[in-house]
C-alpha cells in the first residue's frame, strides 16, 4: 500500500509517503511559507521512492480545522493531485493528528488527549481523543470551536495537548480540575500522523472521491472579525 499525505493547517508544513507501513517525511516549521515547500516536499519523497502519483494507491491530507489558509492549501494540492492521477482521497482531522503526534511520542501513560489548538478571537479548536488498541487517535464525541471555558468533555483523566493550551491554561485547567493534571503545548500536527490515520481509514473503507474531498473549519463564518464579535456581544 503507498499513501501520500500532506499537512499545512498550522505553522508547520509537512508531507508524508506511506509504502507498506513504511514512512517517510519532509518537515519544517516555517509561518508562511507552505506555498513554497509543500509542493518541492513531495517531489522530494516521490522522487526519492522513484514514483509516479498514479502509482499510489490513494491520498491523505489535514481537512482541519486549522488556519484557513493553511487548510486550503493542502486541500487544493491533494485534490490536484487526485484529479491529474484518478485517486480516491482520506481527510483526516487536524485535531485527530495532534492527539497523535502525542501518543506517538510522549513517555505519558494516559491514553486520553484534550486537544485544543488556538483558533484565535478568543476561541479554541477543541476535541478529546483516545488511543485505541492499534495505538492511533480516535476521537470522543465530536469537535467543536469553543471558548475555552465551556468545552465539553467526557469525565475521564488524560492530558492537555495542543496550542490551545499555551494560550487558555487557565480557563482550560480550571475547566477540567479533577481530569487534567499536566499539558504539552509543543506537539505539531504532522503529514507522518496524517499517513497513519489514512491508512486504518483507507483499510476501513473511508476514502472519498476528489469532489468529496473538502475542507473543515468548524466555524459557520470562517473569517468572522474580532470588531464583529465585539459587536455581537454587545447586542
Amino acid at each position: 500500500m503507498k499513501i501520500l499525505a500532506v499537512e499545512t493547517s498550522t505553522d508547520a508544513c509537512s508531507a508524508a509517503l506511506s509504502i507498506n507501513g513504511m514512512i517517510t517525511e519532509r518537515f519544517e516549521l516555517t509561518p508562511k511559507e507552505h506555498t513554497k515547500l509543500i509542493l518541492p516536499m513531495i517531489d522530494s519523497l516521490m522522487a526519492e521512492a522513484g514514483l509516479r502519483p498514479q502509482q499510489l494507491d490513494a491520498l491523505a491530507f489535514s481537512c482541519g480545522p486549522g488556519s484557513f489558509t493553511g487548510v486550503r492549501i493542502s486541500t487544493g494540492v491533494i485534490q490536484g493531485i487526485a484529479l491529474g492521477a484518478d485517486l480516491p482521497v482520506l481527510p483526516v482531522s487536524t485535531l485527530a493528528a495532534v492527539a497523535q503526534n502525542y501518543f506517538d511520542l510522549s513517555d505519558s501513560t494516559h491514553n486520553i488527549a484534550f486537544t485544543a489548538m488556538d483558533a484565535r478571537i478568543g476561541e479554541i479548536f477543541w476535541g478529546v481523543y483516545q488511543k485505541d488498541e492499534s495505538g492511533l487517535s480516535q476521537l470522543i464525541g465530536e469537535e467543536a470551536v469553543t471558548l475555552a471555558s465551556e468545552i465539553k468533555f467526557p469525565e475521564l483523566k488524560g492530558t492537555g495537548v495542543g496550542s490551545g493550551w499555551g494560550v487558555y491554561a487557565n480557563e482550560l485547567s480550571t475547566r477540567l480540575a479533577g481530569y487534567v493534571d499536566s499539558y504539552a503545548v509543543g506537539y505539531n500536527p504532522r503529514a507522518s500522523a496524517i499517513v497513519r490515520l489514512g491508512i486504518r481509514d483507507y483499510q476501513k473503507g473511508l476514502a472519498v472521491p476528489v469532489e468529496l474531498a473538502m475542507p473543515v473549519y468548524l466555524r459557520n463564518k470562517v473569517a468572522q472579525t474580532e470588531a464583529e464579535r465585539m459587536l455581537k456581544n454587545k447586542v
